[in-house]
């Protein structure tokens, strides 16, 4: 199984970008899916997720109506739609699926990490 992540770019602050996860070797239909991101010297970071069923969790309040993630099941593809983007989203964003949906405990950022694509570098200007 590979994921690959693209479509990152330098934007000014403000601005938008639309990244693409692609997967060989695995579907992404009512698989659970999700972004982290990572800027260097510093751990991975919870971005968003989106469940088999369609639901989304948002790791902080700050990405809401800003990020929205979604699902191309024809296309196999999942999106990350980034708005209103600021410099401290600068980071490497990765894309994140599990092979199954598992139960997770309430606060807990509800994916699993069973496989890992390549990370996209958004790098925002102020």
């Amino acid at each position: 199984v590979q994921l690959q992540a693209s479509g990152g770019g330098l934007v000014q602050a403000g601005g938008s970008l639309r990244l693409s996860c692609t997967a060989s070797g695995f579907t992404f239909e009512q698989k659970p899916v999700g972004w982290y991101r990572q800027v260097p010297g510093k751990g991975r970071e919870e971005v968003i997720c989106l469940d088999n069923r369609g639901l989304t969790t948002y790791a902080t309040d700050s990405m809401k109506g800003r990020f929205t993630i979604s699902r191309d099941n024809a296309k196999n593809t999942v999106y990350l739609e980034l708005k209103d983007l600021k410099p401290e989203d600068t980071a490497v964003y990765y894309c994140v699926a599990d092979r199954v949906q598992r139960e997770f405990s309430s606060g807990d950022f509800p994916i699993f990490g069973d496989y890992w694509g390549r990370g996209t570098q958004v790098t925002v200007s102020s």
